[in-house]
């Protein structure tokens, strides 16, 4: 996920917003511009559109047990700090509330406030890193990656839960507070 950036010039760039306000690490492939900025030609439609899927036959399809568990418990903290039903995200990405975002081209849309997806490699957290307290909560997290606007964990169990429920709180309210444009 990324947010509109202005650069000097008339190029429109996009960058996960912790990312470049911190300006530390290039990952998730951001490496052509510094801080994590990288250049978007074009703006397409969001193809990551909410959708009426099961949420449960989501995870009960996911094949790795551990991943799967992680998954379900993922699913009960953030229903827990957010509040929200939980909605499937295009094919795998299970969200808590929405935000509606504008960019200066014009483009607009709706995307998950906060969310997850139990991947084959590690957990994909969304919207956790944006919310100014992020910076301070991080480092006390436990074992995990940040790149291109999500925080990757590889097991639940290699992390603080309190921290995390922290987290998730505030990527919640930023988003939906914050970054949301009517």
């Amino acid at each position: 996920m990324h947010l509109p950036t202005k650069l000097p010039g008339s190029v429109v760039y996009s960058a996960a917003p912790a990312l470049v306000r911190g300006g530390g690490s290039n990952a998730g492939g951001l490496a052509d511009k510094p801080g994590g900025v990288c250049q978007t030609a074009v703006m397409a439609e969001n193809k990551t559109q909410a959708t009426d899927a099961s949420v449960q036959d989501f995870l009960d399809g996911v094949e790795n047990p551990a991943r799967r568990r992680d998954g379900l418990r993922l699913l009960a903290l953030m229903k827990e700090n957010t509040g929200e039903r939980p909605v499937m995200w295009g094919p795998g990405i299970v969200g808590f509330g929405s935000y509606h975002y504008r960019y200066e081209s014009g483009r607009e849309g709706d995307t998950v406030a906060v969310g997850f997806s139990p991947r084959k490699g590690s957990l994909s957290l969304y919207g956790l890193t944006y919310a100014p307290e992020a910076a301070d909560l991080l480092p006390r997290l436990g074992k995990h990656k940040v790149g291109a606007g999500c925080l990757y964990v590889t097991k639940l169990e290699d992390v603080d839960e309190a921290v995390l429920a922290e987290l998730i709180r505030a990527g919640h309210r930023h988003s939906t507070t914050v970054m949301h444009q009517d």
